[in-house]
């Protein structure tokens, strides 16, 4: 996703910045409304992350500038401290799709803008992913590897559709265990596992594999016509 920010508080930007670019989302910012207006109208985004309580221009008129005179339909989740009733209801009415109240977590941020994006782009049932010869059908929860169905237990499963929804990006091994486990693992053996059964799975009999390991930096996964040296 192509995300903008739009917060003046710099610590709560920075996290929300670094925490969607390391999940290899494309993310811009801005430290006021009139700044953040004028990037949300001169370029194509995803999704805007909009605070209410900003200088210049304040979120709630920044929404309806960007409804009433843009027309643009970019979805928009408002970040705020304030949480009554009447505040939400005037965030909805200005343009907010969504409304997460402070503090919150990084990752529900990550998944209200996922499912945000989903509703305007009309995908409102489960995509399949591709990457080459790999596809993951998302409804059915079927891997196919050159056309045969998959069979993998769950945490191969999480750990391949976590690499398949981002092919070609290095992940390092932290990155790969939260995805799996919900958490970094005190020993990297677990996830070592896991890339070996992957790769006993997806390894072709002329030795390639779509898996790659990145010495020291971590794992990607590619599409074979892409690299059809790489083993």
């Amino acid at each position: 996703m192509r995300i903008l920010i739009v917060e003046d508080d710099a610590e709560i930007a920075a996290n929300l910045y670094d925490y969607l670019a390391a999940r290899g989302h494309e993310v811009d910012a801005a430290p006021n409304g009139l700044v953040g207006l004028h990037l949300a109208t001169a370029h194509a985004f995803d999704a805007v992350v909009l605070d209410l309580g900003l200088p210049g221009l304040d979120g709630l008129t920044l929404a309806q500038r960007l409804r009433r005179d843009a027309h643009s339909p970019v979805p928009i989740l408002m970040l705020t401290a304030r949480d009554t009733l009447d505040d939400k209801v005037a965030g909805f009415d200005a343009g907010a799709d969504d409304y997460l109240v402070k503090p919150f977590a990084l990752k529900e941020v990550e998944l209200r803008l996922q499912a945000l994006v989903k509703r305007a782009q009309g995908r409102v049932v489960d995509q399949t992913l591709r990457v080459g010869a790999l596809e993951y059908d998302e409804a059915g929860g079927e891997i196919r590897w050159q056309g045969r169905e998959l069979a993998l237990p769950p945490k191969g499963l999480r750990l391949l559709v976590a690499l398949m929804a981002h092919p070609g990006r290095l992940f390092s091994r932290a990155e790969l265990e939260a995805e799996v486990w919900g958490h970094e693992q005190g020993s990297s053996d677990a996830l070592r596992t896991q890339i070996a059964q992957l790769r006993r799975a997806l390894t072709l009999p002329d030795g390639r594999c779509p898996l790659l390991t990145v010495h020291g930096r971590g794992y990607k996964l590619v599409a074979l016509e892409q690299e059809p040296g790489t083993r």
